[in-house]
């Protein structure tokens, strides 16, 4: 996606949750945030070095600009990436559609 702070830049994150989701903040200014509508929230692998949504908050859906499918470096970690989440970052509640 494109950075919210810097659209010449594109960074790769995880999407934790959707609009209308509940989810946990690491070290945002909110403990606890519900996903605004047409927004996404994204955490990086490494929590608390990672510049994601817990600095910048929820990120409008047309900020997204890709979808990785596969890691292609190094070679020994080739392999198609599987949609799956961290179990303790799992969003709390998911509204209702």
């Amino acid at each position: 996606l494109r950075s919210p702070r810097n659209p010449e830049q594109k960074i790769i994150k995880r999407v934790i949750a959707l609009e209308g989701d509940i989810i946990k903040t690491i070290g945002y200014k909110k403990k606890y945030v519900k996903v605004p509508h047409g927004h996404i929230w994204v955490e990086g692998d490494h929590h608390g070095h990672s510049f994601d949504s817990n600095a910048f908050g929820p990120v409008s859906l047309g900020l997204l600009h890709a979808r990785a499918t596969h890691i292609l470096w190094p070679p020994h970690r080739w392999q198609k990436l599987q949609p799956a989440l961290p179990p303790e970052r799992k969003p709390l509640r998911r509204e209702q559609e």
